[in-house]
């Protein structure tokens, strides 16, 4: 992440002037940062990105990788499915149209009215709750398949609990896939250029990044840092048997930068991970 006071953050808001700090910062902290930075961020971005993400598309990150192409869920087609970190419900939408039953959870309620905007743009209607990653509001064993595509778990300070509510709403043998900024891109600067290719940050070093209001100092954005091996002992305690971990390449043909992704840096150094995972044990 950047050490200045000025910043593109992963979610790509226009550049503002901030406080940045890295700390230690609580799953309240998080939730109380990220759930309005969204709300005020969600106009812009489905005007920037909707026509990218389509508006029942399914890709898996800024490289543009489809679901269809990725196959990560596996076959969805009378399958109840669970998005978190849904934002307006594109890949649900897209599950729905396969004829799978797509259920979103987003944190944003903004988001979650851009989401029932495109239900009626479209005629496919996603249905979509207000809630948080660590207390999801569904029984036990109700879904096939939970995935995240760059939605949630960056964002979440508590993951292990998160995890732990992603194996108790799944059922014996489903299936979970998640994207997530790749882990290595937490050591480079979050710039689209040049710049953006030179290690500043220490690969180990966990401690969050924080933007904080400069008059208040309260956390107004949070993101958290986990390796890919820090990724594979999270999800193999909880019996979740990662069976690939894809690395999207940038295609050739993309020339398009979104917040720190570009194809400057996409066509070196990879920018998603996704993992997909099958739940073995209970």
């Amino acid at each position: 992440m950047p050490e200045s006071d000025t910043t593109n953050h992963p979610n790509d808001h226009a550049p503002q002037t901030v406080g940045i700090e890295r700390r230690a910062v609580s799953e309240e902290e998080s939730r109380q940062a990220n759930g309005p930075d969204w709300d005020r961020y969600a106009d812009e971005y489905q005007a920037t990105h909707g026509s990218f993400l389509g508006d029942a598309g399914f890709v898996w990150g800024p490289e543009g990788f489809t679901e269809a192409a990725a196959g990560a869920l596996g076959p969805v087609a009378g399958r109840r499915v669970l998005e978190v970190g849904s934002g307006a419900g594109q890949c649900s939408r897209w599950v729905r149209t396969q004829g799978g039953v797509g259920i979103g959870l987003d944190l944003s309620m903004r988001q979650l009215q851009h989401a029932r905007r495109l239900d009626m743009e479209t005629g496919v209607s996603a249905p979509s709750v207000r809630g948080t990653a660590t207390d999801l509001p569904f029984s036990d064993a109700t879904f096939d398949v939970v995935f995240s595509s760059f939605g949630a778990l960056q964002f979440i300070a508590d993951i292990e609990h998160c995890l732990d509510e992603v194996v108790r709403v799944l059922r014996p043998g489903g299936r979970f896939a998640f994207s997530v900024t790749h882990p290595t891109r937490w050591s480079f600067p979050d710039d689209p250029g040049v710049a953006g290719l030179t290690a500043s940050t220490s690969y180990w070093d966990r401690t969050p990044y924080v933007e904080v209001d400069p008059e208040t100092g309260a956390p107004t954005y949070v993101e958290h840092h986990r390796t890919l091996g820090d990724w594979v002992r999270l999800l193999g305690e909880r019996g979740l048997f990662m069976v690939d971990l894809m690395e999207p390449e940038w295609p050739a043909d993309l020339d398009r930068d979104w917040g720190g992704w570009s194809r400057t840096r996409g066509l070196l150094t990879p920018g998603t991970a996704l993992f997909v995972c099958n739940l073995t044990t209970r």
